[in-house]
């Protein structure tokens, strides 16, 4: 999936989207456009309410624009082949409770409708990649905030996708472990060449990034 090109992994053109409200239409945003490279990793900060996880929803397919274009690698963005193009990390982690931590891995490649021994390899391999092998057999409850997101971090990149969305990924976390997964996002993507998406409250976070957009009035700037 992690293949050199010229053509971005994402790129977002003349973007609309609002919601109604009552007898309100609240405009979100308002022509916002972006392009992310191949291997690259761009942050977006913005102001609480500012369309931030509005404009994740719809680069990532989870939602569709009032205008606007969407492409992934070039290509109009297709649901069935978000499991393979995207890993998405988000705030509250969203593992599946009853699974240990191997299993929520292997849960991204069974969606795929594979899991063979490759994949078993890979998933054990990327826990240890963050650290996890001796929490392989745990469920999310017996795993700390930290150890959580980093199962979610394995898990976004257990398909090779060209582009990582993290939404907030250490608004559950403290300053110390936040930095840690941060780090360690931005590790792994760098060593693959996977482009990442980072929105974030966190300066410090977002500088950690080799492009800084801000989200404005709808707009990226």
């Amino acid at each position: 999936m992690n293949q050199p090109t010229t053509t971005p992994v994402l790129q977002a053109t003349d973007v609309h989207k609002a919601f109604v409200s009552g007898d309100r239409r609240i405009a979100v945003l308002r022509g916002t456009s972006m392009a992310v490279a191949a291997g690259e990793s761009v942050s977006i900060r913005g102001e609480s309410g500012s369309g931030k996880s509005t404009l994740l929803n719809l680069v990532s397919g989870l939602d569709t624009p009032d205008s606007g274009t969407i492409l992934w690698g070039g290509q109009p963005k297709l649901p069935m082949a978000r499991a393979n193009y995207l890993g998405i990390i988000f705030q509250s982690f969203y593992l599946i409770p009853e699974m240990d931590a191997l299993a929520n891995v292997l849960m991204a490649a069974r969606i795929c409708g594979r899991v063979g021994a490759a994949e078993k390899k890979r998933a054990a391999d990327l826990l240890a990649r963050v650290g996890l092998s001796e929490r392989a057999t745990h469920l999310p409850a017996q795993l700390s905030g930290g150890e959580r997101q980093r199962v979610a971090l394995a898990r976004a990149l257990m398909n090779n996708p060209a582009l990582v969305l993290a939404d907030e990924p250490t608004g559950n976390l403290d300053e110390k472990t936040g930095d840690a997964v941060i780090d360690l996002l931005l590790k792994l993507c760098a060593e693959t060449q996977t482009a990442v998406v980072l929105v974030t409250h966190n300066p410090a976070h977002a500088a950690k990034c080799g492009r800084h957009l801000t989200l404005h009035d709808g707009v990226l700037t």
